[in-house]
Parts: structure tokens; C-alpha cells; sequence
């Protein structure tokens, strides 16, 4: 599947690289991650954040977070937080490019990357940020078995966002629209509304 994923992503990535934020002040940006295992049927790295956090509580979240001004660009940006959460070295990383920006509920503007890493690499959690750290199947996404879907609105718009339940770890809100896009646009899955599963409103 990753060469599926590298064949259809190199048609995307020079468009993508385009409307990457850049400059030296990026403050209020952020950035995260999207790690897939050098797999047959890759698996992507997810984090449970502590109960004890300020912001995100208890969420799924993949390895990220604020741009910092020491930072020479997102992508940097992406790859220390991934580094300083789960202990994963930059180098250990073959980033593919970016994927499409989002902004979060809070209007935070986001800029997730995609890379691939060996299935066999060492995660530590940060304590002092994470509760866990867990891997899902891209298969599991790719079978759409979700258990509601929520209704939010940003920028004035009405968003639409699957939400998962993988091992007890409920994923949803951001995390699952950054993979659920990545899947629709990049491995053309039929991941649409649902009628069958509740639809669940958030402020």
C-alpha cells in the first residue's frame, strides 16, 4: 500500500508544497505529524494526551503541536514536536511532503506532513504530555467502522467528521479529519456521510 500511497501523493505534493505557510514569524501556526510503519497494511502512530494537560485533555492526537520562533519551518516544527513527544528522532523519518491545512476549532491553523517510518522504531511517551502512544491500521480507517459522526462549524461552514473507537482509544474531531482527508484525497476512499451512525453536534 505505501507505494500506492508514494505513486498518488507524488501527484499532490508540488501543489501542496505551494500553500505551506512560510516566513519568519509563524506564530499562532502549528503543525503535527502523520507517521505511517513501513508495512504491508501501514499503521499510523496516535497519542493519548495526559488528563493532567491544559488544552486537548485526554484526546487522541498525532505527534505535534506550536510552531516555536526557533523553528526554520513547519515541517521542523512537526518533527521536533514528534522528537520532544513520543522520541522519535527526525532522522528516523522520510517525510513525503505536507498535506492540506486545517484550522481547528479554536482557529488554530494547522499544517500536517506525512512520513513513513521503519515498523520496528523505539516510541517513548513524554510523560509530562502523554498518556500513551498506540498504532492503527490504515485498513481499520479504510473500513469506515465508525461509531458517529460529528457536525461542526468552522469558518462559517458545516464539517462533517467520522470518529472512530480503536482498543478503547476513541479518535475524532481534528485526528480523525487530518486521516480521514488524507484517505479520501490520497487513497480515494469512499469515506462520505452516513446515515446508519448518530450524528452528533459540536459547539
Amino acid at each position: 500500500m505505501l507505494e500506492l500511497i508514494k505513486n498518488n501523493f507524488s501527484k499532490l505534493r508540488g501543489n501542496l508544497q505551494q500553500k505551506v505557510p512560510r516566513g519568519p514569524n509563524l506564530q499562532g501556526h502549528a503543525a503535527v505529524l502523520l507517521a505511517l510503519t513501513d508495512e504491508s497494511d501501514p499503521h499510523i502512530v496516535l497519542t493519548l494526551r495526559s488528563q493532567g494537560l491544559s488544552t486537548h485533555s485526554g484526546e487522541v492526537s498525532l505527534p505535534g503541536g506550536r510552531w516555536d520562533p526557533g523553528d526554520s519551518s513547519l515541517e521542523f516544527t512537526a518533527l521536533r514536536e514528534a522528537h520532544e513527544e513520543i522520541d522519535l528522532p527526525a532522522t528516523a523519518v522520510k517525510v513525503m511532503g505536507p498535506l492540506w491545512l486545517r484550522t481547528t476549532r479554536w482557529e488554530v491553523p494547522v499544517t500536517p506532513w506525512l512520513g513513513v517510518i521503519r515498523a520496528d522504531v523505539s516510541l517513548t511517551p513524554n510523560r509530562g504530555e502523554l498518556d500513551a502512544i498506540f498504532r492503527v491500521p490504515l485498513s481499520f480507517f479504510l473500513s469506515d467502522p465508525r461509531i458517529r459522526t460529528d457536525r461542526i462549524i468552522i469558518d462559517q461552514h458545516p464539517i462533517y467528521l467520522p470518529a472512530y473507537k480503536y482498543n478503547g482509544y476513541e479518535i475524532w474531531g481534528f485526528t480523525a479529519g487530518v486521516i480521514t482527508e488524507f484517505l479520501v484525497k490520497v487513497l480515494k476512499a469512499p469515506i462520505g456521510q452516513r446515515d446508519d451512525v448518530p450524528l452528533r453536534e459540536l459547539n
